[in-house]
């Protein structure tokens, strides 16, 4: 009997990682794929991405509208009960026989709620991490409790997973699909790339993403403020920015960066969204990636660029040598970017490997999913740990 696999995505990150697993799951001929999307995808505001997914050969199965209102609690709260209700008629229309989400965001909690509520098995990617930052951090472990596989990227962190209470045999270390991404891209040539930005490099170049820090009321203005004013204090440095998510605060960091890139065309640009092929293609030739993006902490290794972590958002991640963490006040990050041009940290690059993986995960979670016997899944037990 074939197997109905309804992958979700609400956002542009979260579909880089998931593409690959999109395109393994094509290939069994014993599954049916169905792809929900929502969230950013569906949004003109963040660059309507779900365009990105078809353009890359998926067909979308049912669009979930659910962003409503400002980026505040309040607005936050009506999107997820709109998801709910969305998602909810999505699956009764699909009846899936098993929901996959990855990650740790609102939209994708939203999606495992209604399917916990309609009794369908979910696989859950990337349980176990910590962003101690960060409302996320609440919701990926929440949906662990939630779910009945888990894909995890490492060892510690399938250990997390199972100290939740998980049995160990419905655990899987797999690596982590954004290793899979880099490794199935055929990246763009620099000048290929610099027409396709419309954007010359300089001397020096960095990619810069900063989010709220979901934990912290009203900190959005004055830490990016203070990675602004560092970034302002660069020679011979271009800047390309790539605008905040959906999160409570988001939309205050994005006027910010408006209002820089209007001050400084001739070395600064931005996007909404660059898309997958365009942001790694970016990674191959900038010296770091600055901010606070989980692409910092997991990707930029591979391109043996430095990070500079800014603040608590990504706080708790197993972290590669190439990453400086430093707190969000303009004299920290400007001595952590001191430390990402010296020559000591240089050969630090040269030589360091990323921990989350060998590009092989897809399919090991596809291996998982389409033999995985389903049957009574649903009435989970409590592990316990031995004392």
């Amino acid at each position: 009997m074939r197997r109905k696999i309804c992958v979700i995505t609400g956002s542009r990150a979260e579909y880089s990682f998931l593409k690959p697993l999109l395109q393994e799951f094509k290939r069994v001929a014993s599954a049916d794929l169905q792809l929900i999307v929502t969230g950013m995808h569906l949004s003109s505001e963040f660059g309507l991405t779900h365009r990105i997914i078809q353009q890359d050969g998926f067909s979308i199965d049912e669009k979930v509208e659910m962003l409503v209102g400002p980026d505040t609690p309040i607005g936050i709260s009506k999107s997820m009960g709109l998801a709910i209700r969305g998602l909810s008629e999505s699956y009764a229309r699909l009846r899936p026989d098993v929901v996959v989400v990855l990650g740790d965001r609102f939209e994708i909690f939203s999606a495992v709620v209604a399917a916990l509520v309609n009794r369908i098995p979910v696989a859950h990617i990337s349980g176990g991490e910590l962003t101690q930052g960060v409302i996320d951090d609440s919701f990926r472990h929440s949906m662990t409790k939630m779910s009945h596989l888990h894909f995890t990227s490492i060892e510690e962190y399938r250990k997390r997973v199972i100290q939740l209470g998980e049995d160990p045999k419905c655990v899987f270390t797999v690596g982590s699909l954004c290793l899979d991404h880099i490794k199935r891209t055929k990246l763009l040539a620099r000048v290929a790339l610099e027409k396709k930005l419309n954007f010359r490099f300089n001397q020096r170049n960095l990619l810069v993403t900063f989010h709220p820090i979901t934990l912290e009321k009203g900190t959005s203005r004055q830490q990016f403020q203070e990675l602004l004013n560092t970034l302002d204090e660069l020679k011979n440095t271009n800047i390309i920015f790539t605008k905040a998510n959906a999160d409570m605060e988001g939309r205050i960091i994005n006027t910010l960066m408006e209002g820089y890139v209007r001050k400084n065309r001739h070395k600064v640009i931005s996007f909404a969204s660059m898309g997958p092929l365009l942001y790694l293609s970016t990674m191959q030739y900038v010296d770091a990636v600055i901010g606070n993006s989980s692409s910092g902490i997991m990707e930029a290794p591979s391109f043996k660029i430095g990070t500079i972590n800014i603040g608590d958002r990504q706080k708790g991640r197993i972290m590669a040598p190439s990453i400086i963490c430093c707190h969000p006040i303009q004299t920290e990050i400007r001595k952590a970017i001191k430390k990402l041009y010296s020559k000591n940290f240089q050969k630090i690059l040269s030589r360091v490997k990323n921990p989350y993986g060998d590009g092989k995960t897809a399919k090991r979670i596809v291996d998982v999913l389409k033999n995985y016997d389903l049957r009574n899944i649903l009435k989970k037990k409590f592990y316990d740990l031995p004392f």
